[in-house]
């Protein structure tokens, strides 16, 4: 494998954690734009990616392969956690 290839299949192992990182950090900030003023859409994306891309490491792990839906359950799970984390839990 050249390391053109090694690139694209880091890309497409990350991509759902990315693509859902950045979504649920956009919705977010539309959803909760009073709550959420004092956030900064960067910060709630970047933790939005690195949990969904712990959860897609962390299932890599566990279940020895990619593509499992108990791993794509794990990423919306921690997803929903860091946002949280970030700026949901302040809210009044």
């Amino acid at each position: 494998m050249g390391p053109l290839d090694a690139l694209w299949h880091l890309l497409n192992f990350f991509g759902p954690a990315i693509g859902v990182g950045l979504i649920a950090a956009g919705l977010c900030k539309l959803l909760w734009w009073r709550g959420l003023r004092s956030v900064a859409f960067r910060r709630l994306a970047l933790w939005a990616v690195a949990a969904g891309a712990l959860a897609l490491i962390g299932g890599l792990v566990l279940f020895g392969r990619d593509g499992k839906m108990a791993t794509y359950g794990l990423l919306a799970l921690a997803t929903a956690l860091a946002l949280w984390w970030q700026g949901l839990r302040h809210l009044p």
